[in-house]
Protein backbone atom coordinates (compact mmCIF):
# COMPACT_ATOMS: atom_id res chain seq x y z
CA UNK A 1 0.00 0.00 0.00
CA UNK A 2 1.19 3.57 -0.99
CA UNK A 3 0.64 5.77 1.70
CA UNK A 4 -1.55 8.46 0.64
CA UNK A 5 -0.16 12.11 0.52
CA UNK A 6 -3.26 14.88 1.48
CA UNK A 7 -2.17 16.59 -0.87
CA UNK A 8 -1.99 14.77 -3.57
CA UNK A 9 -5.84 12.97 -2.46
CA UNK A 10 -6.65 16.96 -2.58
CA UNK A 11 -5.42 17.85 -5.97
CA UNK A 12 -7.14 14.74 -7.51
CA UNK A 13 -10.06 15.40 -5.45
CA UNK A 14 -9.69 18.92 -7.34
CA UNK A 15 -9.30 17.66 -10.68
CA UNK A 16 -12.61 15.23 -10.33
CA UNK A 17 -14.39 18.35 -8.93
CA UNK A 18 -13.48 20.22 -12.37
CA UNK A 19 -14.22 17.24 -14.64
CA UNK A 20 -17.30 16.89 -13.20
CA UNK A 21 -18.34 20.53 -13.79
CA UNK A 22 -16.53 21.13 -17.25
CA UNK A 23 -17.53 17.72 -18.79
CA UNK A 24 -21.76 17.47 -17.84
CA UNK A 25 -24.73 18.25 -19.87
CA UNK A 26 -24.60 22.17 -20.41
CA UNK A 27 -28.05 22.98 -18.47
CA UNK A 28 -27.74 26.87 -19.89
CA UNK A 29 -31.16 29.24 -19.87
CA UNK A 30 -33.04 26.13 -18.72
CA UNK A 31 -33.98 28.48 -15.25
CA UNK A 32 -35.29 31.29 -16.87
CA UNK A 33 -37.89 29.29 -18.74
CA UNK A 34 -38.73 26.61 -16.14
CA UNK A 35 -38.93 29.97 -13.54
CA UNK A 36 -41.55 31.35 -16.12
CA UNK A 37 -43.70 28.11 -16.63
CA UNK A 38 -43.99 27.46 -12.80
CA UNK A 39 -44.51 31.23 -12.31
CA UNK A 40 -47.50 31.42 -14.56
CA UNK A 41 -49.03 28.03 -13.34
CA UNK A 42 -48.64 28.96 -10.22
CA UNK A 43 -48.94 32.68 -9.72
CA UNK A 44 -51.91 33.31 -11.80
CA UNK A 45 -54.61 30.95 -9.93
CA UNK A 46 -53.08 32.75 -6.61
CA UNK A 47 -53.76 36.29 -8.39
CA UNK A 48 -57.23 35.20 -9.59
CA UNK A 49 -58.05 33.56 -5.68
CA UNK A 50 -57.21 37.30 -4.07
CA UNK A 51 -59.03 39.35 -6.80
CA UNK A 52 -61.75 36.98 -6.17
CA UNK A 53 -61.20 37.73 -1.94
CA UNK A 54 -61.67 41.01 -2.76
CA UNK A 55 -64.60 41.30 -4.60
CA UNK A 56 -66.59 39.03 -1.84
CA UNK A 57 -65.31 41.34 1.04
CA UNK A 58 -65.60 44.06 -1.33
CA UNK A 59 -69.87 42.97 -1.44
CA UNK A 60 -69.78 42.16 2.31
CA UNK A 61 -68.78 45.78 3.13
CA UNK A 62 -71.33 46.99 0.64
CA UNK A 63 -74.31 45.35 2.02
CA UNK A 64 -73.33 46.41 5.47
CA UNK A 65 -73.84 50.21 4.34
CA UNK A 66 -76.80 49.33 2.33
CA UNK A 67 -78.94 47.66 5.28
CA UNK A 68 -77.69 50.44 8.06
CA UNK A 69 -78.57 53.34 5.15
CA UNK A 70 -81.40 51.35 4.01
CA UNK A 71 -82.87 51.29 7.60
CA UNK A 72 -82.20 54.73 8.62
CA UNK A 73 -83.72 55.97 5.73
CA UNK A 74 -87.14 53.59 5.89
CA UNK A 75 -88.05 54.87 9.52
CA UNK A 76 -87.57 58.71 8.64
CA UNK A 77 -90.26 58.39 6.33
CA UNK A 78 -94.21 59.45 6.72
CA UNK A 79 -95.83 55.98 5.55
CA UNK A 80 -95.24 52.30 5.05
CA UNK A 81 -94.88 52.59 0.68
CA UNK A 82 -92.69 55.68 0.56
CA UNK A 83 -90.62 54.29 3.35
CA UNK A 84 -89.89 50.62 1.53
CA UNK A 85 -89.49 52.28 -2.15
CA UNK A 86 -87.01 55.10 -0.29
CA UNK A 87 -84.97 52.06 1.76
CA UNK A 88 -85.03 50.04 -1.17
CA UNK A 89 -83.01 52.99 -2.98
CA UNK A 90 -80.82 53.70 -0.47
CA UNK A 91 -79.45 50.29 -0.51
CA UNK A 92 -79.00 50.42 -4.26
CA UNK A 93 -77.38 53.45 -4.25
CA UNK A 94 -74.92 52.29 -1.27
CA UNK A 95 -74.33 49.31 -3.71
CA UNK A 96 -73.66 51.23 -6.62
CA UNK A 97 -70.74 53.42 -4.84
CA UNK A 98 -69.37 49.67 -4.27
CA UNK A 99 -69.76 49.07 -8.12
CA UNK A 100 -72.69 46.44 -7.41
CA UNK A 101 -75.21 45.91 -9.91
CA UNK A 102 -78.82 46.35 -8.77
CA UNK A 103 -79.93 43.10 -10.66
CA UNK A 104 -78.16 41.01 -8.48
CA UNK A 105 -79.35 42.17 -4.84
CA UNK A 106 -82.20 41.79 -3.20
CA UNK A 107 -83.70 44.13 -0.36
CA UNK A 108 -86.26 42.93 2.89
CA UNK A 109 -87.63 44.71 5.55
CA UNK A 110 -89.59 43.20 8.71
CA UNK A 111 -91.57 45.07 11.42
CA UNK A 112 -91.25 43.72 14.92
CA UNK A 113 -94.75 44.50 15.42
CA UNK A 114 -96.43 44.71 12.41
CA UNK A 115 -97.02 48.32 12.51
CA UNK A 116 -93.89 49.77 10.83
CA UNK A 117 -94.66 53.20 11.78
CA UNK A 118 -95.55 52.93 15.36
CA UNK A 119 -93.32 54.31 17.98
CA UNK A 120 -90.78 52.10 19.25
CA UNK A 121 -91.12 49.30 16.19
CA UNK A 122 -88.11 47.69 15.34
CA UNK A 123 -87.13 47.86 11.45
CA UNK A 124 -85.28 45.24 10.07
CA UNK A 125 -83.83 45.66 6.65
CA UNK A 126 -81.92 42.80 5.06
CA UNK A 127 -79.68 43.16 2.24
CA UNK A 128 -78.85 40.16 0.17
CA UNK A 129 -76.09 40.32 -2.83
CA UNK A 130 -75.09 37.76 -4.91
CA UNK A 131 -71.25 38.29 -5.63
CA UNK A 132 -70.28 37.03 -8.99
CA UNK A 133 -66.67 35.65 -10.73
CA UNK A 134 -64.59 38.55 -11.56
CA UNK A 135 -63.56 38.29 -15.05
CA UNK A 136 -65.89 35.48 -16.57
CA UNK A 137 -66.70 36.13 -20.26
CA UNK A 138 -69.58 34.78 -20.29
CA UNK A 139 -73.24 36.52 -21.01
CA UNK A 140 -75.64 37.62 -18.03
CA UNK A 141 -77.15 35.00 -18.40
CA UNK A 142 -74.97 32.47 -17.58
CA UNK A 143 -73.06 34.43 -14.61
CA UNK A 144 -71.26 32.08 -12.16
CA UNK A 145 -71.65 33.29 -8.36
CA UNK A 146 -68.25 33.26 -6.16
CA UNK A 147 -70.39 33.64 -3.31
CA UNK A 148 -73.65 35.25 -2.01
CA UNK A 149 -73.41 37.88 1.33
CA UNK A 150 -76.14 39.52 3.48
CA UNK A 151 -75.94 41.77 5.81
CA UNK A 152 -78.82 43.04 8.38
CA UNK A 153 -79.77 46.14 10.62
CA UNK A 154 -82.32 47.03 12.79
CA UNK A 155 -83.43 50.80 13.80
CA UNK A 156 -86.01 51.56 16.30
CA UNK A 157 -88.64 54.17 14.97
CA UNK A 158 -88.98 57.14 17.20
CA UNK A 159 -91.30 58.48 19.96
CA UNK A 160 -91.28 62.01 18.14
CA UNK A 161 -91.41 62.76 14.31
Amino acid sequence: MRPSNPDNLRSRLHLRFRQALCDGPREEGTAVVEFTFLALLLMVPLVYFIITVGQIQGGSFAVVGAADQAAKVFVAQPDAQSAQAAAEQAALIALADFGHDAGQARVSTRCDPADCHAAGTAVTVTVNLTVSLPFVPFSEDFRLKASEVEASSTQLVGRFR
